[in-house]
């Protein structure tokens, strides 16, 4: 008869092998990984700057990884519709997405299509980050940053800006400038940058929020200038444009920016594979030189300083949202 010693060693040893085997199981998936194309979700239509990043580094993702990688566009709901198909999709790292800023905001803005960015999915990877500038039709006032804070004090809301829509990076990038201000703008919200830029060309508006690549032909062209770049350093595209802080708002900064995730639950080693092999595509000099003409500044980071920076730019955007009562279009 085994003594109660006996069946307890007995009871050990079974539960360690359990655990060796499900690690083994584990490892071997890893190993396995990827057994069939990677997909990569994108949010918005084809030709944008998310697309074209997401793009860029499919290609080289795909060498490194040995297998095909598909961009899938999701247009619509501001990447609600993509972000949903991702939360439901199998968590073994054959789908992925790129995504941005509306990760963060959209749970505020979109209440209906509710989703938690901290615990509905799994950071990778963040890729880079667009600044978003301020612009103005270039044959109107205010010609600079500082007439522009000193229009809007001595009459509030009398200036207007167009942005992408309502709830987009640059609405919200705008609205924490003037509360960093002391000052009141008008916003006005399009359903896109293109739109957005067109009116401020055909002077029906002053000022324009968009990212940096938006404006770059429209600048150029003579007919925008930038009065500041939102970000921390001037931008590599418009080297004469000043940032926020020389304009006078130093440690104020914003930026779209870009970053991979997968579905909750998606397996760690899984996550260290396509970390790998994202940090090696960013390193390669044509997909540098490709983010670099769109403005970009390339930013790989761990999954943990992603997920940190997620939950971060959450609780900002929640709590902008909820004070200046931003509503979606």
């Amino acid at each position: 008869m085994m003594t109660r010693l006996g069946r307890l060693l007995r009871g050990v040893v079974a539960t360690a092998a359990a655990g060796l085997a499900l690690a083994g199981s584990g490892t071997a998936f890893a190993q396995a990984y990827p057994s069939k194309p990677v997909r990569i979700l994108v949010g918005f239509a084809p030709g944008g700057a998310m697309d074209i990043v997401a793009r860029a580094l499919g290609e080289k993702m795909a060498a490194g990884l040995g297998q095909q990688v598909i961009i899938e566009n999701k247009p619509g709901a501001a990447s609600n519709i993509a972000i949903r198909q991702l939360i439901d999709s199998a968590p073994d790292g054959h789908t992925v997405m790129l995504v941005a800023n509306g990760l963060t905001a959209n749970p505020f803005l979109y209440t209906q299509q509710a989703f938690d960015p901290n615990a509905d999915v799994t950071p990778i990877s963040l890729v880079a980050r667009l600044p978003v500038v301020l612009a103005a039709n270039a044959s109107v006032e205010p010609s600079s940053l500082q007439k522009l804070v000193e229009a809007s004090k001595a009459k509030p809301s009398s200036l207007s800006y167009a942005t992408p829509g309502s709830g987009s990076t640059p609405h919200l990038a705008i609205e924490l400038f003037a509360r960093a201000a002391g000052i009141s703008l008008t916003h006005v919200p399009y359903k896109g940058g293109a739109p957005a830029i067109s009116d401020v060309l055909a002077g029906q508006l002053p000022l324009v929020a968009v990212n940096a690549v938006e404006v770059l032909p429209h600048v150029k062209a003579g007919k925008l200038r930038v009065l500041a770049s939102l970000s921390a350093e001037r931008v590599s595209t418009l080297p004469d444009a000043p940032t926020i802080a020389e304009s006078g708002y130093p440690g104020f900064e914003a930026s779209v920016w870009h970053a991979f995730i997968a579905p909750k639950g998606t397996p760690a080693a899984v996550v260290e594979r396509l970390r790998a092999e994202i940090h090696k595509a960013l390193a390669a000099p044509d997909v540098r030189d490709r983010l670099s003409g769109l403005g970009a500044v390339v930013s790989p980071s761990t999954p943990q300083q992603l997920g940190a920076m997620v939950r971060a730019e959450h609780e900002r955007y929640g709590r902008l949202i909820r004070e200046a009562n931003i509503k979606a279009n």
